[in-house]
């Protein structure tokens, strides 16, 4: 599930909660192109309880690409982290 909300500062916060999987980044990548409109993008993953590999390579992207990733669980932060290294 998504909520989007938008900040004063101007940014987009897209908060995702539940699962994010290969539909779900998809669902996100076309929200990037259609609601971001040039502002920057933060995810809040407070939320997020389940990923798959698909989605960790997903939001390693997004980092590289300078999205937030804002209140990321300490689980797929590792996870991010071991992808990175693998390169």
């Amino acid at each position: 599930m998504f909520r989007i909300t938008w900040e004063q500062n101007g940014e987009v916060v897209f908060k995702v909660s539940g699962r994010m999987d290969v539909e779900t980044v998809g669902d996100l990548t076309g929200l990037f192109t259609s609601e971001a409109k040039g502002r920057r993008i933060v995810l809040d993953l407070l939320e997020l309880t389940l990923v798959d590999q698909e989605a960790v390579r997903f939001l390693l992207g997004c980092e590289e690409d300078g999205i937030e990733l804002l209140n990321c669980p300490t689980y797929i932060r590792e996870w991010i982290t071991r992808e990175r290294r693998r390169g």
